[in-house]
């Protein structure tokens, strides 16, 4: 079951933002639409949106502009993944071919531009200055992430402090805007504004650090990319941290050798050390914890279907595969 089929009362919400989506690619740029609507319509959950959704009918919200938000949110998401392709090289994204291995780095870059000017605009016809405050530090904090994450790349003395920095910065910060605006534009009382926001916070770095595990854990098939591609692209995420940590000298030296050089000439001993050092259950710790924080945050929200519906996001969050 999608997330956004737990709640009847949320589909339809939902189906609009889809359309509104597609309704807002429009350009007198052929390729800027052709890009667009690939990467818009190329599978995805959408969950950030449907945070956005679920946030403002949790604390009241009647009116119509949570529809345009939730595009906002799910541009700028879309956005950060064609950048984010070209500066890993990536080829493979949900299974399809993505955007820069289609057309080439140089249209990918401009169009994740366009989204995000275009995200720009329907922001100030929403107008609400306090949304816009949010989004706008989320979008800076997102990119000093991803400048974070690359400084980090091929470094095997990434600390699990300075990672979990990244990831916070990088994926947890459009979670925490999407439940926070969503909060803002039902003019929810400022506890459970702040509960929102750390709901969105604690699910975003859960939902990365599941991530992390299945990177070594799941096909092709199922997360819609390759086995060991943080390890081929050099990045020290946690499974690894702790590897290093907890591994022997030989363990720990042929891990930090295959974080230096990436590629997955080493993957095979890598995975067997990941398993072996417990990794992998330190990893899916960290994120029940994550999620356990979540959980309480929203005990500051009135007791409604769309709370409920929250609540088993978050526990799917840590169940899921792809």
């Amino acid at each position: 079951m999608q997330p956004h089929q737990l709640n009847p009362l949320i589909e339809p919400q939902f189906d609009a933002v889809t359309e509104y989506i597609l309704n807002h690619l429009g350009s007198n740029v052929p390729l800027v639409e052709s890009i667009g609507h690939y990467i818009v319509e190329s599978g995805g959950k959408r969950l950030r949106p449907l945070l956005v959704l679920l946030a403002a009918n949790a604390c009241g919200y009647s009116g119509q502009q949570h529809i345009p938000l939730a595009a906002v949110i799910e541009f700028i998401h879309t956005a950060t993944l064609l950048h984010d392709d070209v500066v890993d090289n990536s080829e493979l994204r949900r299974g399809n071919a993505t955007a820069n291995a289609k057309w080439g780095n140089a249209p990918s870059v401009l169009v994740g531009d366009f989204l995000y000017s275009r995200s720009f605009q329907i922001m100030v016809e929403i107008g609400e200055m306090a949304i816009m405050q949010v989004i706008s530090n989320a979008t800076t904090v997102i990119a000093e992430g991803e400048v974070l994450q690359l400084l980090n790349q091929r470094n095997p003395d990434t600390t699990e402090e300075s990672y979990m920095n990244v990831i916070l910065g990088k994926t947890a910060m459009l979670f925490e805007a999407a439940t926070e605006c969503g909060a803002i534009l039902a003019n929810a009382n400022p506890q459970q504004r702040e509960a929102l926001r750390l709901y969105g916070r604690h699910l975003g770095i859960a939902f990365q650090l599941v991530d992390d595990v299945m990177d070594y854990l799941s096909s092709s098939e199922e997360m819609g990319k390759n086995v060991g591609d943080d390890l081929a692209e050099g990045k020290a995420t946690l499974p690894l941290i702790h590897a290093m940590r907890e591994g022997s000298d030989s363990e720990r030296a042929l891990v930090r050798e295959a974080i230096r050089k990436g590629g997955l000439d080493d993957l095979a001993p890598v995975l067997d050390i990941v398993h072996r050092t417990g990794a992998i259950e330190y990893t899916k710790a960290q994120a029940q914890a994550q999620i356990d924080h979540a959980l309480a945050a929203l005990t500051e929200l009135p007791q409604n279907s769309f709370r409920d519906t929250l609540t088993s996001i978050a526990r799917m969050a840590v169940e899921r595969t792809s």
